[in-house]
């Protein structure tokens, strides 16, 4: 059998068990297995049993279910990025050289999706192999992925192995770029940087809360502001940077959720970084500003105290730089203050010789949001009906004049009035009745 070779796909035969996996299934070709003497079958049996263990193991760490050679394959190919893959990246298929050289890979890649375990397991007297071809996972299963992703990914493999031919197979694939994209910014909603000795890496945050903005209460004014820059930017029109400041507790982080959980299937990937981490900003900035998502850089709880200076590093991304920030990325901060480094009655009096100056280097932060959102503590009519619309969404059945007294009680030694007490109020309610 001539020996089948990857182009595109090339770094797929890197990863070890695509490549001790396609290696037996050569020697099978080939016809070792029918000329093997016991001792060569009996180490046939354990490299084979090697990899339905890894296989096993894969589909417990992802989720994966059903033919767990097609997910292995198939999570394989919606993690490759290369020429082809990020050509299609939230785009249509590419056409020319490109999408004849890629189809001599899936043509490879057909071969292997429509190989038949059974006679490898009559050969190796091996029927353990076969229960790779329907596995059932624990439904509990699943800490590379979440639910969402490997459902995704198990979709993907099963339309892979019912697709007619390597052209087919190719346009299931182009179409998962479409519309996810590729590798983990296509499969994740939100990051965070981890900073080490080889550089600055972008890891997934594989739980985010599945909050959307209709579980906030209220704000409607200031959800609408957000979500009209949000929805310029992900339409590629002009966006502001934008910050969300006002008294804790009241939505601010769980608006900043709600968005990336809304927008991600239009494209927005939100990387969240904290302020002793601006150094890296640049870095971060390099890494995806060619790529064809939109990104939100998002700080959470941004706030200075008036001897620290890292903010200097921000100011320079946002604007002031000579480099120009990609129109793909944008900064959202929260924060409790609204001009974000702490001012001193000093700043004013007279002890600098030019104090306005010193002002206007505080401010000069804040002013490069073009976008202002204020989120302000309700009055205790506004709490109450937070505090009622929360208990009819979860079928609290309390009087409205008992729900109200206990919420009060409970604001006077919880924080106060915000929606967050509200909602702390709701779960104790819930795990109490």
């Amino acid at each position: 059998m001539r020996r089948m070779e990857l182009i595109l796909y090339r770094d797929l035969a890197k990863k070890t068990l695509f490549g001790k996996m396609t290696e037996l299934i050569r020697r099978y070709d080939a016809g070792s297995f029918a000329t093997a003497s016991e001792e060569e079958k009996e180490l046939l049996s354990d490299e084979t049993c090697e990899m339905v263990r890894e296989l096993i193991e894969l589909a417990e760490g992802c989720g994966f279910d059903g033919n767990l050679w097609h997910c292995y394959l198939t999570d394989l190919l919606v993690n490759a990025e290369n020429a082809y893959s990020l050509a299609c990246e939230l785009k249509e298929e590419p056409t020319g050289t490109i999408t004849e050289a890629v189809s001599k890979d899936f043509e490879v890649l057909k071969y292997y999706y429509d190989w038949d375990f059974a006679g490898m397991a009559r050969a190796l007297s091996l029927p353990e192999l076969e229960m790779i071809l329907n596995y059932q996972r624990d439904d509990r299963s699943g800490r590379r992925y979440n639910h969402r992703i490997s459902g995704h990914i198990c979709t993907l493999a099963r339309k892979m192995a019912k697709a007619e031919d390597a052209t087919q197979m190719r346009q299931r694939v182009a179409g998962f770029y479409k519309r996810f994209g590729v590798g983990k910014f296509g499969l994740h909603k939100s990051f965070r940087i981890c900073p080490g000795e080889s550089g600055v890496e972008i890891e997934p945050i594989r739980n985010i809360a599945h909050v959307k903005f209709d579980d906030l209460v209220g704000y409607e004014g200031a959800k609408k502001k957000l979500r009209d820059n949000t929805d310029a930017f992900v339409a590629g029109k002009p966006a502001n940077n934008c910050l969300l400041f006002g008294d804790a507790g009241t939505g601010k982080s769980s608006s900043i959720k709600a968005m990336t959980n809304e927008y991600y299937e239009r494209g927005l990937r939100v990387i969240e970084i904290n302020k002793y981490q601006f150094q890296y900003l640049s870095t971060v900035i390099s890494q995806i500003k060619n790529r064809g998502y939109r990104f939100v850089i998002y700080m959470d709880d941004l706030s200075f105290e008036d001897y620290e200076t890292d903010y200097k590093y921000l100011k320079a991304v946002i604007e002031g730089g000579l480099e120009k920030k990609p129109e793909n990325v944008l900064i959202y901060a929260t924060s409790n203050r609204r001009h974000l480094i702490r001012e001193n009655y000093s700043d004013k009096e007279d002890e600098d010789m030019h104090t306005g100056d010193t002002v206007q280097e505080k401010l000069s932060l804040a002013y490069r949001f073009g976008v202002t959102i204020y989120f302000g503590r309700p009055d205790k009519k506004e709490f109450q009906m937070i505090v009622q619309t929360l208990a009819e969404r979860y079928g609290i059945d309390l009087p409205k004049e008992e729900l109200f007294l206990e919420a009060n009680k409970w604001e006077l030694s919880h924080g106060g009035l915000s929606g967050r007490t509200a909602s702390q109020f709701i779960d104790y309610l819930r795990g109490t009745t």
